[in-house]
């Protein structure tokens, strides 16, 4: 394994000479796949939301909060506005399973265990600040957790091996649920991560940076390594880059994916309600993205809003605001009948320490 000088780091601050809006990656995904008129469409709703869900000292009160977005989330259940599929990212309580158990969802998968290891080929940030939190071990997994209404059919995950300051305590990494909704006619990868921060870290700028966009390869990596070819891509997750353009344009070219707030800001994009607003880079505005690309099925973002809002809450639940994507997938007739359905995962009772959990 590759140690990477700290003194690299200045070479990862110039962004990438095409960027935003205007890049490749948002032209090429305004323009059709192909000319004939889709067979069926279907819509598929994603929200990601960091839940804060820290255990005690680092923060009090998060069970109660967890219940709490539990409840939420069953309450538009039942309304019928509930999301497909919900990314959670710092969900390190136990309280997470009651927060799915009163949430209404079938499926739960989670993302890397405390212990979970793995081998990366490329560069890694060097030296340890033990002070710092660099260097002890990790105290907890990577808190990631993914609910859903359809079935996941496989389960793939990546622990990074970059980090920095207090954020090396956790396994933050990546991972990817495979799901089956019924009478789409390939399965849809959809993606979890949470990356490292920057105050947060207690780690200087010279050590957050490099371990950021380190993270960013080793995300590129494991998903040229587990993306299905021709199924359609969703990620999110809490990325951490707000107001930081030197993180948000890190290897933006080399991108498989396009950014939801970057392609809606386009006038052709159609987004509707929720579209991103006229401001400069309004990507850069939040800790939060999701992206997309397709495959044998088509994705197109329809619209986006903000759940668990400060105005919508009695009290605060988390230091994020939940961040919802609706998508319409459509495909073609040759695609339809090419279709067949992939059998769900074995499953195990839901509990904090599995990797797939089902609910009858």
């Amino acid at each position: 394994m590759y140690l990477e000088p700290i003194a690299t780091a200045a070479a990862y601050m110039a962004p990438a000479p095409e960027l935003g809006p205007s890049s490749t990656a948002v032209r090429a995904a305004l323009q059709p796949a192909s000319t004939e008129p889709p067979a069926q469409t279907a819509e598929l709703s994603v929200l990601t939301y960091n839940v804060r869900g820290l255990p005690w000292p680092m923060a009090s009160g998060r069970g109660a909060a967890l219940h709490e977005i539990g409840r939420e989330l069953a309450a538009l259940r039942r309304e019928g506005r509930q999301p497909d599929v919900v990314l959670i990212q710092e969900g390190f309580r136990g309280e997470v399973a009651g927060l799915f158990r009163e949430s209404g969802y079938r499926y739960w998968a989670q993302g890397p265990s405390r212990s979970e290891r793995t081998p990366f080929a490329g560069m890694v940030v060097g030296a340890r600040d033990l002070f710092r939190g660099e260097g002890v071990g990790k105290l907890m997994g990577a808190g990631l957790h993914v609910f859903s209404d359809a079935p996941i059919v496989d389960v793939r995950s990546i622990a990074y091996n970059n980090c920095a300051g207090l954020d090396c305590l956790a396994n933050k990494g990546a991972m990817l649920v495979r799901l089956a909704p019924e009478g789409v006619p390939t399965p849809i990868d959809v993606v979890n991560t949470h990356m490292n921060s920057r105050k947060a870290s207690r780690a200087p700028r010279s050590r957050t940076l490099p371990a950021h966009n380190g993270q960013m390869r080793e995300l590129s990596a494991f998903l040229q390594a587990n993306r299905q070819p021709g199924n359609p891509l969703l990620l999110g997750g809490d990325f951490n880059v707000r107001n930081s353009p030197a993180r948000y344009y890190y290897d933006a070219l080399d991108r498989p994916y396009t950014v939801v707030r970057e392609f809606c800001s386009q006038p052709a994009s159609g987004c509707g309600d929720g579209a991103a607003d006229a401001t400069s880079e309004p990507w850069l505005r939040s800790q939060d993205l999701q992206a997309f690309s397709p495959g044998a099925v088509r994705v197109q973002p329809l619209r986006s809003e903000a759940l668990f809002t400060a105005a919508s809450a009695k009290r605060p639940l988390s230091d994020h605001e939940g961040y919802l994507v609706r998508y319409r997938l459509s495909w073609s007739a040759a695609t339809l009948a090419a279709y067949r359905p992939t059998p769900a995962m074995e499953v195990k009772p839901h509990k904090l320490g599995v990797k797939v959990s089902f609910k009858r």
